[in-house]
């Protein structure tokens, strides 16, 4: 691949709802450029960008895929992305680095939840976009009803600047409302042919044309007046002023195609490198002084210090890191030595290499606004800034969704506990929205994820990359156990069997202590009853007692104890008899108290479409939930609830269901409550059960 100068690059991110055709999208545009001589299909498994073990097999994008490609002496960096929220990571990441987007429409499914998402990303990323209605040769394709919803979604900036020519299986080419021509395509897609519009068309061609005309003489005051006053627009002043409109965000362009048929294909990468921004189009871009406040503005520019952005990583068990970046300021040379602003220390770049799927193609230099790889940096991560260590710069981090859904991990070999936890801590570099936790209460290890899909892969590449299997499970509930009332009870550990015995002798009150303190433990002894240097084994002999409780075994809180009396034998006392005799004390006294069963609850926020709001209610009220309130968020409703955590953990799931994947929630951990007894009880049967098996 020849040197592009930054004016010269296109970036590219391929965003929609799953399966609405990107990855075909992406093939039909690599063969149509030249860039590979076959064109791959999902179904066969022999595409560029999905070529992941799991993306082969699921047919779904996992990972973002950098495909470069060379059309009329520009460089276009595709990325295309994954269309299902379970990995929405690398969407962000690609959305941050992007300088423009092209949304992809099924012609068949019209506009769908995720593209409703997606599009809303890029809106925050203030990206520049024209949308492409695919599939336009398939059975009950409808372009009328997807360009119809289109406009009522995203309001009517969306302008078509094609119109099709045939129906589903006739499908054969489409008109350019600008040129007013029909442009009939070979059955490979290779060839356009330009002809005049057909006569059944003329009329509605002319009604869409002059839709456009007004769509772009509205983004550009020159233009406008021109075209109040009645005067033409040459088609050289609709072509400058739809770009203009384009980059302002004040049109995007619509248009046809049919991405397996390799139909539509020439015309969108030559409105690609027409109307789409160049890097240098974009504003200066901003960030900090490393360490602290102070804003930063950087050109972009080749003149400027080094500036750049890692957005993705991939961790291989062979290779190690290979990390994608983008250049917003200066360049990069292969063999030099790069300063890491987030993590203040220098990296050694040896080979930079762009990216086609898997392949590296070795790159010269790295320009301002071009996007490439490195491999084996030793400490860089996706989020990381890359700069020049005598004029630096830090770049705000990505900000990803957290982990809704989670699930406890286990080997199914025992011993395989390192691999296990070594392999997952490698995910934990490339994909930011993967979270591991060793939980303290439970003891097990928990990984969460934006659903199951997403831990369902990170599991398959446990075991084709690290060679280990392991089994999931839902997450234990860290109940814990504390009493209602009081209590005054005797512990006596008394052992004689010739020789020197043993003896330790207590009297204990206990009340319930505050919320989070724990033990708290007061010797309240006069005149010498238990010697004072066996107070402290007392004190241990509870607080050990405590970490198994008497309702179903797990750690008990928030109790005060008091040791008001007892007595001790001056040859057989021992630290160890009164530590014995304080948790024979501390057990009886839980059982005298009123001992019961706390579960963590959380506080939820539901946000979902008003439609839904009677549903998600109703659903949260079954889940034992108590509604804190309701108020508007942009378009959407947002539900305030607090929610039993072991209510929590596959929601998710439901709420996926119950909105068609329009809601989302987050939840945090509150306080701890007392278990109501019918669900108390089930807990109990169940802590009994494990505890049988396990003997």
């Amino acid at each position: 691949m020849k040197k592009y100068t930054s004016e010269n690059i296109r970036n590219v991110a391929l965003i929609s709802h799953g399966s609405a055709g990107k990855t075909s999208l992406t093939e039909a545009l690599l063969f149509t450029s030249g860039t590979i001589n076959r064109q791959g299909k999902i179904e066969t498994g022999n595409t560029t960008t999905d070529y992941d073990p799991d993306e082969i097999k699921k047919q779904v994008t996992i990972n973002v895929g950098l495909a470069p490609l060379e059309w009329d002496d520009t460089k276009i960096n595709l990325l295309d992305t994954p269309g299902y929220f379970d990995f929405i990571g690398d969407v962000l990441g690609a959305l941050r680095v992007a300088d423009s987007v092209v949304t992809v429409v099924c012609a068949v499914s019209g506009v769908e939840v995720g593209t409703e998402k997606v599009w809303g990303y890029a809106d925050d990323f203030g990206l520049p976009r024209l949308v492409v209605i695919n599939k336009l040769d398939r059975e009950n394709a409808d372009y009328e009803g997807a360009l119809e919803q289109l406009r009522n979604n995203f309001g009517y900036s969306v302008a078509p600047v094609q119109m099709p020519i045939g129906r589903e299986a006739d499908f054969q080419g489409v008109v350019d409302l600008i040129k007013q021509k029909a442009l009939l395509f070979s059955e490979d897609g290779m060839k356009v042919k330009e002809a005049d519009v057909p006569e059944d068309l003329v009329a509605q061609v002319q009604e869409l044309r002059e839709k456009l005309v007004e769509t772009i003489a509205e983004a550009d005051d020159v233009l406008l007046e021109k075209y109040l006053e009645g005067e033409g627009l040459s088609d050289d002043e609709l072509n400058k002023g739809l770009r203009h409109g384009v980059l302002q965000g004040k049109i995007i362009p619509v248009l046809c195609c049919a991405a397996t048929k390799n139909f539509g294909t020439q015309p969108l990468l030559d409105l690609i490198k027409r109307y789409l921004p160049n890097p240098l189009d974009q504003e200066d871009i901003k960030g900090y002084k490393p360490g602290g406040s102070e804003e930063v503005t950087r050109k972009l520019s080749e003149d400027q210090p080094l500036s750049a952005f890692v957005f993705k990583t991939l961790a291989d068990p062979y290779v190690g890191r290979i990390n994608y970046f983008r250049v917003y300021s200066g360049k990069i040379e292969p063999d030099s030595q790069i300063y890491n602003s987030t993590q203040d220390n220098m990296e050694r770049f040896g080979q930079v290499f762009s990216m086609r799927g898997k392949n590296q193609i070795p790159m010269e230099e790295v320009v301002t606004g071009d996007i490439a790889c490195v491999a084996k940096l030793q400490n860089t991560i996706t989020g990381d800034t890359l700069s020049d260590r005598s004029d630096p710069i830090l770049f705000p981090p990505l900000k990803f969704p957290e982990p809704v859904i989670s699930f406890a991990v286990e080997p199914k070999t025992k011993g395989d506990e390192d691999k296990v936890s070594s392999g997952l801590a490698r995910f934990l570099e490339e994909d930011p929205t993967f979270k591991l936790e060793r939980k303290a209460e439970t003891k097990q290890t928990v990984i969460s994820g934006l659903g199951e899909l997403h831990l369902d892969i990170i599991v398959n590449r446990l075991a084709q990359k690290f060679g280990v299997d392991v089994e999931l499970s839902t997450p234990k509930v860290p109940y814990k156990e504390t009493i209602k009332g009081q209590a005054k009870v005797e512990g006596k550990h008394k052992k004689q069997s010739g020789g020197r015995g043993q003896f330790g002798h207590v009297y204990i009150e206990l009340e319930p202590a505050d919320s989070g303190e724990g033990l708290v433990f007061e010797n309240k002894i006069f005149g010498g009853a238990v010697p004072r240097q066996y107070v402290p084994a007392v004190e241990k002999g509870i607080s050990e007692a405590m970490e198994e409780g008497v309702v179903a075994g797990y750690p008990v809180v928030d109790v005060a104890v008091r040791l008001v009396d007892g007595s001790y034998h001056t040859v057989d006392s021992s630290e160890m008899a009164f530590k014995v005799a304080g948790a024979q004390a501390f057990r009886k006294g839980m059982e005298q108290a009123g001992a019961v069963l706390l579960e963590p609850i959380m506080n939820v926020e539901v946000i979902v479409p008003e439609a839904f709001m009677g549903d998600i209610m109703g659903d949260l009220n079954s889940k034992r939930g108590r509604i804190q309130g309701m108020e508007p968020e942009g378009n959407l409703q947002k539900i305030r609830a607090q929610v039993p955590m072991s209510e929590m953990f596959r929601y998710s799931i439901d709420l996926r269901s119950m909105t068609q994947g329009r809601g989302f929630f987050a939840a945090e951990f509150s306080h701890y409550e007392v278990v109501p007894s019918q669900v108390a009880e089930q807990i109990i049967a169940a802590a009994e059960k494990e505890e049988e098996e396990e003997a």
